[in-house]
């Protein structure tokens, strides 16, 4: 008696993919507070603060205040509020109600949904920083950063650290509001020490070297200095990249699907 063979389980095609991509838009339009917060806060923080402050004042590295350090602030913000606190929300999410563990046996692969979420999460990176920059230009004279490879280098850095750390918290957090909580707690640590509540000069000697060893302050410091035209310290960029390859590894060893 001979038995019959099975056919090969087929791999998702780009359909496939993409329908991922469209149910992962779809969720993430539905959560209005998870576009207001990383797109609509930063930018009124870019507006309060071109208004109120005198942003045409020019640095002693020849950038306005606005270039110089209300633009690299925002884009931090934006990385960070999207990678540490909106994305683990999600994954820890989708644990909980078991979305993980059903697709572990499709040919829909797990990893699938979490590239969909960071696919459609960067995407909300990218529509912030476009809508603070068209705004900015508009109204306050914003430019593009004279140094716009090194501002690329960083950006992508920046963004791989923070997405590093909120995949992190995802694979540790043992429930959503955990989850929520540690990214919440996360950011507004690294918002404190790396310059987001006043100049992290200004900070004790002590705490400013913690912060331009954390990606909030490293991210921010990088941009700034391409925004003024001039070349990323390698302690910053290094910083970055440390801190996404090392999460990132940390997160791939951790992470549960169920």
């Amino acid at each position: 008696m001979t038995g019959t063979a099975l056919p090969a389980a087929r791999r998702p095609g780009p359909a496939a993919w993409g329908q991922m991509l469209l149910a992962e838009a779809r969720m993430v339009v539905r959560d209005t507070s998870g576009l207001i917060v990383p797109i609509g806060f930063p930018v009124l923080l870019l507006v309060m603060n071109g208004v109120s402050q005198d942003g045409d004042q020019v640095l002693p590295g020849g950038a306005t205040v606005m270039n110089g350090i209300i633009m690299p602030l925002t884009v931090t913000m934006v990385a960070a509020l999207v990678g540490v606190v909106n994305m683990p929300s999600f994954l820890c999410t989708y644990r909980k109600y078991g979305i993980l563990r059903r697709l572990s046996v499709t040919p829909a692969r797990p990893a699938m949904i979490l590239a969909a979420q960071m696919a459609v999460s960067l995407a909300q990176v990218l529509l912030g920083v476009g809508l603070m920059a068209a705004i900015g230009a508009l109204a306050f004279d914003v430019v593009a950063p004279p140094a716009l490879g090194w501002a690329l280098l960083a950006g992508v850095l920046l963004i791989a650290a923070m997405y590093g750390i909120g995949t992190l918290i995802a694979a540790v957090a043992p429930s959503v509001s955990a989850g929520l909580a540690i990214g919440l707690a996360a950011f507004f640590a690294m918002l404190a020490l790396g310059g987001g509540l006043g100049p992290i000069a200004n900070l004790p000697e002590a705490l400013r070297a913690i912060g331009e060893r954390l990606p909030y302050g490293a991210g921010n410091a990088a941009l700034a200095a391409a925004w003024s035209g001039e070349r990323p310290e390698t302690l910053h960029l290094a910083v970055l990249a440390l801190w996404g390859a090392v999460t990132g590894g940390l997160a791939a060893r951790f992470f549960r699907w169920t």
